[in-house]
């Protein structure tokens, strides 16, 4: 395998622009199809043309270097046009969930001071509403599958007429790509300053973990107004060379034969896919042939990840890694799970790049193997910070350290072992509760397909233990089987004492549970 890199062998090879890694992947493999969605099939050369077109188009309507351009955008290639498109000029990408409603979407606008909105048709009406609630959007794009709806111009219409940029802007891989909003579970979200060269590296190290190669073909159907098929999917088919199947949206009843047809071989995950996927009927288990990998999160317990191994013929490798840097932990791709482990520290090809992982106490003191305390993480593929919030910066990255807010351990081996949140720990009895321990027993229960459990107030203080519960469709349980079922595999202080049911949980932007 070779990931592809600068030309000049003395810079580090993760210190290009996103432009200049693409035009490397063109030149290299220019007929080889990069991206498939539905039924087209777009070309190296012909995505490298549309990322020029879009860069004039922008440029045509006024967007230089450091302006931000918004795409309210369901997965579609407009949406990878727009943001390679924007990184040519040096301008900066900023995604919203397309479930955004008119004042979530207004928060991010006038947070990151957009001067464009593209909207997907099927989005008109709540675009509307949010740049009425914004001063600084001075024009709304349609995106559609054809021309330009209500008046509206249509993006590939224009692209399609549009003539390639041609001037070169001066771009550099420290330049901010895209303004990645966090979930904003605690306050307002924070729009994470994400580089080029984090992009890059994110993507190299990628291919390099999955030991991916040109013919490799990357399935997601995460969304990519978040940081996962960012990072993963789109950039570490870019940095091999590969091919990216790009998918709307998970769907669990079309998932095995979206992947049949599209011959995926690298399928990245995120942690309520794989209960979901295990409770499908059993006519839809894996075939010789199908993906190789699945790389995601979290660690789920080594029994549960063996039967999907089994069953699905293929192999899972868990990691842990941010928004904020990738470069967490991730394991080996040929060695034998260790239990609840994320793996070791995530390495570059290019022995110049240093990852460094530790835990620590309140006072920033690193622990000894097997002490609880913060995750922290250091590596050249860092967020320079938080969008115009250089308290948060400040708090967050201290002498170069990022602090995650995560609980974790590491064994004397090195070996990181994520526990929770610090914020979604429960203190009960003088016992800390990860509810993702409690969740995932519950998640193994057939009759649940989701679930979230969170600590609440208890008449003898600190919390106690609540569940909520999303059941499969037609399926029915009492709140003392849910009880009963947690009382049989796990300690009595982490059974839960209230279970509520739900039809559904309110999600952030990065499919985790709004608590």
């Amino acid at each position: 395998m070779a990931i592809i890199a600068p030309q000049d062998p003395n810079r580090p090879q993760w210190s290009m622009t996103l432009g200049e890694l693409l035009d490397r992947a063109a030149s290299l493999s220019p007929a080889r199809i990069y991206l498939y969605f539905r039924d087209r099939q777009i070309s190296y050369l012909e995505f490298k043309d549309y990322s020029l077109r879009a860069a004039a188009l922008f440029q045509e309507m006024g967007i230089g270097k450091g302006e931000r351009v918004a795409l309210f955008l369901p997965n579609c290639p407009e949406f990878l046009y727009a943001w390679m498109g924007l990184s040519r000029l040096g301008a900066v990408c900023v995604p919203i969930n397309t479930a955004y409603k008119k004042e979530e979407g207004a928060c991010i606008l006038n947070s990151c001071g957009a001067k464009l909105l593209l909207a997907h048709r099927t989005l008109l009406g709540a675009a509307r509403e949010m740049r009425e609630l914004c001063s600084t959007v001075r024009e709304l794009i349609a995106v559609d599958d054809a021309d330009g709806p209500l008046g509206f111009p249509g993006l590939r219409k224009e692209l399609g007429t549009k003539t390639p940029l041609a001037e070169v802007v001066d771009v550099t891989p420290r330049d901010v790509s895209m303004l990645v909003y966090t979930s904003g579970t605690t306050g307002r979200p924070k729009g994470v300053m994400v580089t080029h060269e984090m992009y890059v590296a994110a993507g190299q190290g990628f291919a390099t973990w999955v030991k991916a190669t040109p013919r490799d073909r990357f399935f997601t159907c995460l969304p990519l107004y978040h940081a996962n098929a960012q990072y993963y999917s789109t950039m570490g088919s870019l940095a091999v060379g590969g091919s990216l199947i790009l998918e709307e949206r998970f769907s669990a009843s079309r998932f095995w034969d979206q992947l049949r047809r599209s011959g995926a071989t690298v399928v990245n995950f995120i942690g309520m896919m794989l209960p979901v996927l295990m409770k499908q009927p059993r006519a839809e288990s894996g075939t010789p042939g199908g993906p190789r990998v699945f790389y995601g999160s979290p660690a789920f317990a080594p029994e549960v990840l063996a039967e999907f191994e089994a069953r699905f013929r293929t192999k899972v490798i868990i990691g842990y890694g941010l928004t904020e840097s990738c470069y967490g932990t991730i394991e080996r791709l040929d060695e034998t799970h260790r239990p609840r482990s994320s793996g070791l520290p995530r390495w570059h090809p290019d022995p110049r790049f240093k990852n460094e992982v530790r835990i620590a106490n309140e006072e920033d003191i690193p622990l000894s193997a097997g002490e609880v305390g913060e995750i922290v993480l250091r590596n050249p593929a860092l967020t320079p910070g938080y969008w115009r919030d250089p308290e948060q910066t400040a708090a967050t990255v201290r002498a170069g350290w990022f602090h995650t807010g995560d609980l974790g351990w590491m064994d004397r081996d090195g070996y990181l072992y994520f526990l929770d949140r610090k914020k979604d720990v429960i203190r009960r009895r003088g016992e800390n509760i990860s509810s993702l321990e409690v969740e995932e027993v519950l998640k193994r229960e057939p009759r649940i397909v989701d679930c979230a459990v969170i600590g609440v107030p208890s008449e003898l203080g600190e919390e106690e233990v609540k569940a909520y519960v999303v059941l499969r469709p037609g399926q029915v349980m009492k709140p003392e089987e849910v009880i009963y079922w947690c009382a049989e595999r796990l300690a009595y202080f982490k059974v839960p004492r209230y279970v509520g049911f739900r039809s559904e949980l309110p999600m952030t932007p990065s499919l985790r549970v709004r608590k």
